[in-house]
Parts: C-alpha cells; structure tokens; sequence
C-alpha cells in the first residue's frame, strides 16, 4: 500500500516515525515547510515535496484543524483512501471524491520528546468495513490500543484530552510563574508531578484528590488567596478551590 503522510508539524513528524520503525514504508511526505519536510526526509529516509503529490492509496493529513478541508483538495485522486488526524473535526471535512476517516492519535506531540508508541491510542472512523480494517491493522502495527469511534464519540474524546492535558500544562506553567517569582527551582516540584500523575494509575482521580480545598481548610485557602499577585491566577485559584468543593459537596 502506498501511503503519504501530509503536514511537517509535530503529529506528521511522529506517525511517520512511528510507521518508519515498524517497516512500513512512505511513499512521500508532503507539506509547504521546505526547512521542517527536509529534516524529516534526512531523519527518516522519506521522499519529500512542496509541489508535487504522489500517487498514492492512503493520504494521512495532518495539518491544523482550520487547514484540513483546504489542504484535503489538493487530493484528486478518486480511488484512494483520506484519513485527517483532528479529533474535532468530522470526517466530512474532507473535500473530495476519495474515501473519507479519521486517524486520530490520543496525544500530545513534541518533535523533541520521544514517545512510546505502542502505548498511543488510535480512534479509527471510515465509511466501510474494508477500510476500517486497513486502518485498524495500519494503526495496530505501532500501538496496542485502537478502538473504532464516530465523530460524535470522538468529540468527547478531545474535549476529555483537553481538560487532562492542555489544561493541566497551563496550571503547571502558572505554577511555574509563582515558583520563578520567589527563586524556587520549579524542578524540585516534578517529583511532586510524577507521583499525582503515577497516582492516578493505580487510584480514580477522584479519590486521588489532596489539598486544602477538599480538607475545607478555610485559613490555608484564604493564605494563598493573599499570596497570588497575578490577578488570572487568583482567578483560576478560587475557580479550581470552588470546583474541588462543589465535587466533594463541601
């Protein structure tokens, strides 16, 4: 099967890699970031071009959400498989007359961070049964867990991702700023990091909870409400201290 991966970003750069280690070839890696596909083709070993698209039978399209149904119209070939990765976006979004799926991998992606593969979950939606199952046994070459999910699943799926990962890394980068501002080295804390996400491993999040707010510690909770300076941050304090309440109906 001939495959080209679009995009140079983070998740181009990822699933192509994830796909070069386990043997499986690609045909092309397409993109208009000259400087980012070059590194990747060096890297990986992977034709690339700014201009011209192979031929192929399955496009993998990973660009930003707002580029996708452009960037899916330079695909004319009819008979041939579309995949996008969003996990937002249905796979309508696409704009022509191939097959349409989504190929969405549950992550956060960074070119500098190696990632464990097998350990990425794939949500798989086609419009027929055969390429289901050539997307399942593409995506279950490199990773144990694939499941099939809809548009209307897969939405939950992000909106869940987004809570449990973007906006925790904001409160890390808010944690940071206090940290910074009294000279603690914020590296002292990634202990304390590990072991809540560990945790959670092995205990529901729910019951995992610590902290002055599901105590009800009135005097600790006023304390750090006249340490922060930052007025968003306040605001995210009391935001987060009245959720943690409101859960356990404190």
């Amino acid at each position: 099967m001939q495959i080209v991966m679009i995009g140079s970003g983070n998740v181009a750069y990822h699933i192509a890699k994830a796909f070069v280690l386990k043997g499986i070839s690609l045909a092309q890696i397409f993109g208009r970031n000259e400087k980012e596909l070059s590194k990747i083709s060096e890297e990986l070993n992977i034709p690339y071009s700014t201009e011209h698209l192979e031929d192929a039978d399955l496009y993998i399209i990973c660009v930003s959400d707002n580029s996708v149904g452009e960037v899916s119209k330079l695909i004319t070939k009819k008979n041939c498989l579309v995949a996008h990765t969003s996990g937002s976006l249905p796979k309508e979004v696409l704009n022509g007359e191939y097959r349409k799926a989504s190929f969405y991998p549950l992550q956060t992606f960074s070119k500098s961070k190696t990632l464990e593969y097998e350990k990425i979950p794939f949500f798989i939606e086609t419009e027929n049964d055969q390429d289901t199952k050539t997307l399942f046994e593409l995506a279950s070459s490199v990773s144990k867990n694939v499941m099939e999910s809809n548009h209307e699943k897969r939405k939950y799926i992000h909106l869940t991702a987004v809570f449990a990962c973007n906006f925790v890394n904001h409160l890390f980068s808010r944690a940071k700023e206090i940290s910074d501002s009294q000279e603690i080295p914020f590296d002292y804390f990634l202990p304390l990091i590990d072991e809540t996400v560990q945790k959670i491993h092995e205990i529901e999040p729910k019951m995992a909870q610590t902290g002055p707010a599901v105590r009800n510690d009135l005097r600790v909770l006023e304390l750090h409400e006249q340490l922060i300076q930052n007025e968003e941050s306040l605001s995210i304090y009391k935001t987060m201290n009245h959720s943690i309440q409101k859960m356990y109906e404190l």
